[in-house]
């Protein structure tokens, strides 16, 4: 799995994205600019348990996104089941946003759990975040049932998608097992 990845933006702008620790000093802000947002948009933190260790490679990762050398956004998965990781901490900075940066973000963290050996993804949105919801569908999410601390939500979105295996590995064959599901 690679530590950084280059590309740009839908309109030109250079994006690195590049692997950090949960925990790192930029991930930490990134972090609180979610919990910020979260506390805008349904009135308080995200309650959800995390630990740092949890987004360590192999068994997670935390990119956060650069454009143009300045930090703007972020994403994360962890694992969630044998072979399902949750997207966590998905995060565009509110002056780099409507320009691609989440759908980068969101088809790295699939692409880096696929070569990870991963066969699903899951998450969990809310239904105070139409962007996010519509992006998910763009992408072909679907719901599945709740998991974790908000699973009875009436706010809760859960979401989930099959992966394609890391070219190279397996059959290429779907798998029946939805591992996210359970």
């Amino acid at each position: 799995m690679s530590t950084s990845a280059e590309c740009s933006l839908r309109d030109g702008a250079p994006l690195v994205l590049r692997a950090v620790p949960y925990d790192d000093p930029v991930a930490e802000y990134l972090i609180e600019q979610v919990q910020l947002e979260y506390v805008e948009r349904y009135g308080g933190r995200d309650a959800a348990v995390v630990d740092p260790a949890e987004f360590r490679p192999p068994r997670g990762l935390f990119l956060v996104a650069d454009v143009d050398g300045v930090p703007a956004g972020c994403g994360a998965w962890r694992l969630h089941a044998p072979a399902a990781v949750e997207i966590k901490r998905v995060y565009v900075e509110p002056g780099f946003r409507r320009r691609g940066l989440a759908r980068v973000l969101v088809e790295e963290l699939e692409n880096t759990a696929a070569q990870a050996g991963h066969a699903a993804v899951v998450l969990n949105s809310g239904a105070r975040q139409p962007e996010a919801l519509a992006l998910y569908d763009r992408l072909g999410y679907r719901p599945i049932p709740g998991y974790g601390i908000y699973a009875r939500s009436r706010e809760g979105r859960f979401l989930g998608k099959d992966l394609l295996p890391a070219s190279g590995s397996g059959s290429g064959e779907a798998k029946e097992e939805r591992p996210w599901e359970s």
